[in-house]
């Protein structure tokens, strides 16, 4: 007879991470849903300081300047020391870097990269991950990113510099930012594959659209403080995973349009901006913003004319770029109205569930500023599956393992310096240089 086999309950292992400039806590909520613990989060912003507190009671988020931040006594607070951390995540806000070369970390405007490379330091986590505006790339003909990457490289980490675009990652919005991911312990890693195509001019097609994020919402109402129940199914699984299992949807309002700004809103249809307006219906200040961007001669219509303004979106396209904006600026494809603070939530693949704090404005920014979360967990579920988190890798000189610019066949002549630079980082001779090889 066989002998009666017990019940081992076996749990699996829990992986930590601390959460840099965390906003709303986008990147955090994705690395929670692929079984990561948040140890702490620091941002500086009072209202998503509530925002993160609200929505993850079980990680400690302090209000608090990275410039001003005591990681060594953070580390003795939580009983961790250098190097057993996981991974790092967030990246510090774009301050517009200054100029680069020899006085590059000695520019006020770059503190807080210098304060991030600092932490790094301190903690030496195993991963990173930072995030930053595509910009970042051809900021000051490519030095910017080549002085990061160089700091990097000589902690020791293993880095990937890639533009990352959402909607092949599944995110229904043409979201482009630049990840800068790496590791210490040597793994010659690469980035998850898309799940799907995109194509098309500019690459605006894909099979995740602006429909699958937002028609399913119950409809707007212009009381800001409304909770509006479902009133149809779930369209799809899509649709499923951003449902509030409470039944029920906040911040699904849009404010009271005076007779001008609806009559602006009424006459574009989808994918249609304040350039296709009568000359009526333009903004006093529209072609005075457009005449500024021709300073020397050249007719606008061969500088790409003026700011787009309002912008008509389009249910069968991914969502433009959710922006600090875009409540006032993206029109409903259908509806004559701004996007709600829900519907660029859920853009942004935020779940319903998610509560937001602060006023307006401050959610918006909070929002528009996230990675989002799905993007997030799919990269984080990438790191823990195929490449994971034990040293049993002799640590090695760091190195430019790779990166990608673009998915565009031609590059600008911005971009072309880039490459240049980043090919030079990632030659052997550069690292002999850098005395980076021992």
């Amino acid at each position: 007879q066989r002998p009666r086999c017990q019940k081992i309950m076996m749990t699996e292992k829990s992986f930590s991470a601390i959460s840099l400039f965390a906003g709303a806590g986008g990147c955090s909520l994705g690395f929670k849903k692929a079984g990561y613990d948040i140890l702490y989060a620091i941002e500086l912003e009072a209202a998503a300081v509530q925002t993160y507190q609200a929505n993850f009671s079980e990680t400690i988020c302090q209000k608090a300047d990275i410039r001003d931040f005591d990681f060594k006594k953070r580390l003795k607070q939580t009983h961790t020391q250098p190097g057993e951390l996981d991974i790092l995540i967030g990246g510090p806000p774009c301050q517009g870097f200054s100029a680069a070369g020899f006085r590059f970390w000695d520019d006020p405007r770059n503190a807080l990269l210098k304060n991030y490379i600092d932490a790094l330091k301190i903690l030496r986590p195993k991963w990173f991950l930072m995030e930053n505006v595509e910009g970042l790339l051809t900021t000051k003909r490519g030095q910017s990113i080549y002085e990061v990457a160089k700091a990097f490289i000589e902690l020791g980490y293993w880095i990937r510099i890639d533009k990352i675009y959402a909607h092949e990652y599944g995110i229904g919005q043409r979201r482009k930012r630049v990840f800068i991911i790496g590791n210490c312990l040597g793994y010659d890693f690469s980035l998850p594959k898309p799940l799907m195509p995109v194509h098309g001019a500019i690459f605006r097609h894909s099979n995740i659209t602006l429909r699958h994020a937002i028609a399913c919402l119950p409809n707007a109402t212009q009381d800001k403080d409304a909770r509006l129940t479902y009133n149809e199914e779930a369209a799809d699984s899509y649709e499923a995973q951003l449902r509030n299992q409470k039944g029920w949807v906040s911040d699904h309002y849009y404010p009271n349009l005076n007779s001008l700004q609806l009559k602006r809103i009424q006459a574009l249809k989808p994918k249609q901006s304040m350039k296709d307006l009568p000359a009526e219906l333009q903004h006093s200040s529209f072609v005075r913003r457009a005449n500024r961007r021709v300073k020397d001669g050249i007719p606008t219509d061969k500088r790409g004319g003026a700011p787009s303004g309002l912008k008509r979106l389009c249910f069968d396209e991914p969502c433009l770029t959710i922006t600090g904006g875009a409540t006032s600026e993206f029109i409903h494809p259908v509806q004559d109205r701004p996007l709600t603070l829900r519907e660029c939530a859920r853009i942004q693949t935020f779940p319903d569930g998610f509560e937001f704090y602060g006023n307006a404005t401050q959610k918006i920014q909070q929002i528009a500023n996230a990675i989002p979360p799905l993007l997030a967990q799919l990269l984080a579920e990438h790191i823990k599956t195929n490449y994971g988190f034990d040293a049993f890798i002799v640590r090695k000189p760091g190195k430019l393992i790779g990166f990608t610019l673009t998915k565009a066949t031609a590059m600008s002549p911005a971009l072309n310096q880039t490459q240049a630079l980043l090919e030079q980082l990632s030659s052997s001779q550069t690292l002999k240089q850098l005395n980076l090889f021992k």
